[in-house]
């Protein structure tokens, strides 16, 4: 059994004022602290308690009634390509059926069809005539955000040899070599050392037949 739903939830909403009348209406705005863990951890996130702002349309219909509604908030994270910290402003849409639990009771009573177990795993329900926006509000916000959020578009990122930041030293570079001539290069240096051993050893030579 899940715990009941508690009005002082801010996260939590009535909807006693729409009476079960079908095509019955309600708006809301409210402003709420963040949950826990509202995002992807480790890539970006609505911090806990920061205001996220809800505009909400609530419609009743013949099985419950019908969420619709935005959540606007600031997220932090990190970018992927300098490592530098960010905060980017999050947009999330989300539309959700509640249903009232007696529906669910007149949908269980009829003959069961493939992918009703299913179906019943993701339903949410009213309770009391209640809702609890949280696990809508989450899912909506973890795919309005970016799976690799960057500080600008046009962030340069980080120098793979050295991690200098490039948007801090435009000019910033390395002298390249060519991997296809370094072999070569050591091998003329190798044949260099060579040829001194040698010319040092004629060199020797000549001095010791002068002596004789």
């Amino acid at each position: 059994m899940n715990a009941r739903l508690d009005h002082r939830n801010p996260l939590v909403f009535d909807t006693h004022e729409l009476g079960r009348r079908p095509g019955a209406l309600q708006r809301l705005s409210r402003s709420v602290p963040a949950p826990k863990y509202l995002g992807v951890e480790g890539v970006v996130v609505v911090p806990e308690g920061t205001p996220v702002e809800l505009d909400l349309r609530l419609e009743s219909v013949m099985e419950g009634v019908l969420v619709t509604g935005t959540a606007r908030a600031s997220a932090e994270g990190e970018c992927v390509r300098c490592l530098e910290p960010l905060r980017l402003a999050a947009a999330a849409d989300f539309q959700e059926m509640f249903t009232y639990p007696d529906a669910d009771a007149r949908g269980r009573g009829r003959a069961a069809e493939p992918g009703d177990d299913a179906e019943d795993e993701d339903s949410l329900s009213l309770e009391d005539g209640l809702f609890d926006l949280e696990p809508v509000l989450r899912d909506a916000v973890v795919l309005a955000l970016p799976m690799q959020p960057v500080c600008r578009e046009n962030c340069a990122g980080l120098c793979a040899q050295c991690g200098i930041r490039l948007d801090d030293d435009p000019d910033h570079h390395h002298d390249a070599v060519d991997i296809r001539w370094a072999a070569l290069q050591g091998l003329a240096e190798t044949t260099q050392d060579g040829e001194k051993d040698n010319m040092g050893g004629a060199e020797a030579g000549v001095d010791e037949k002068q002596e004789k």
